[in-house]
């Protein structure tokens, strides 16, 4: 069981750290609602990727193999929500945060609840949306799992792809909730949300085409 949960640890943590729409709008939330938004985002992409793993067991790769269009359909309605977030990014590129330092301390420090869980909701579908997620465990990491593991054991890798996703996105959003990288944004936010915005957009046509 231990080297069944290392396997998965170390092949499913190369897929959590390469770079993505995940983690292009884990940094953007730290830099603009501070760490407990980072955080919530976070546990949103975790638990996007507990679903894929999910599918993937249950019979998501076959799915696809019987019903390639739905992989296509898939496709395209991530990559339009990749899309339409990367045009929100560059229409609000040019507009100032205008905020006081009163306003910015109170919206990075305390968020409330439903805030939170906007973050979370946004990041579930951010990862969902990712045709990324579908090919990687359909069809790398159903071979990661024994065919007649116990529901014990699923229940053990589940719990690693959450905590490699969680983990890596919290660093991810530990370092651009930094005061320092938060104040450079601000002096160049209207770069910044276009070049992030444009790598948004690459993402979604790359999986629109693939």
């Amino acid at each position: 069981m231990s080297q069944i949960l290392l396997t998965v640890f170390a092949v499913h943590l190369v897929a959590a750290i390469s770079p993505g729409p995940a983690v292009l709008m884990t940094m953007r939330t730290a830099m603009t609602g501070g760490m407990r938004r980072g955080a919530a985002f976070a546990t949103g992409v975790g638990i996007g990727a507990v679903i894929w793993a999910a599918a993937a067991v249950l019979g998501l790769a076959t799915l696809f193999q019987f019903a390639p269009k739905l992989l296509i359909a898939l496709r395209v309605i991530g990559a339009l929500y990749l899309l339409h977030m990367a045009w929100k990014m560059w229409r609000g590129a040019a507009q100032p945060l205008g905020l006081t330092a009163a306003e910015v301390e109170a919206k990075t420090a305390a968020p409330g609840a439903r805030a939170l869980l906007r973050c979370t909701l946004r990041a579930t579908l951010t990862q969902l949306s990712n045709p990324k997620g579908a090919i990687f465990f359909g069809a790398v990491f159903v071979t990661l799992v024994p065919h007649d593991a116990s529901p014990g054991l699923f229940a053990a890798i589940l719990a690693v792809v959450f905590a490699n996703e969680v983990l890596w996105n919290l660093l991810v959003a530990r370092i651009f909730s930094l005061e320092r990288t938060r104040a450079g944004y601000t002096r160049l936010k209207s770069p910044i949300d276009r070049v992030l915005g444009t790598l948004l957009a690459a993402l979604g046509i790359k999986i629109a085409a693939f």
